[in-house]
């Protein structure tokens, strides 16, 4: 059974940064496409940032320069550093999983999400 945790979110001041984690279990990161989805009031979900098999990383315009994905391989656990975070940024964030392909908004294993809150 495959289990996503998130963590790390919180409130900031625009310009601050923070770290989410995911860890996994039953799910292997560095064998698939992982990534990290976000969700505001009102709006769709939206891609932020994923990582591939063979460790291509790929980023939504909004966090090209800001936000960057990472895995540690020894801890199965998948992260986002964001950095000069806007009030846009806020949203509840979701780390997701997929077998064989990468996931989308609507396909994949998702974890409770970790809100994150940027006030101006």
């Amino acid at each position: 059974q495959v289990q996503l945790v998130e963590s790390g979110g919180g409130s900031v001041q625009a310009g601050g940064s923070l770290r989410l984690s995911c860890a996994a279990s039953g799910y292997t990161y560095d064998r698939n496409c992982v990534g990290w989805f976000r969700q505001a009031p009102g709006k769709e979900r939206e891609g932020v940032a994923r990582i591939e098999r063979d460790g291509t990383t790929t980023y939504a315009d909004s966090a090209k320069g800001r936000f960057t994905i990472s895995l540690d391989n020894s801890k199965n656990t998948l992260y986002l550093r964001m950095n000069s975070l806007k009030p846009e940024d806020t949203a509840m964030y979701y780390c997701a999983a997929r077998f064989f392909y990468c996931p989308t908004a609507t396909r994949g294993y998702w974890g409770q999400g970790t809100q994150v809150t940027v006030s101006s």
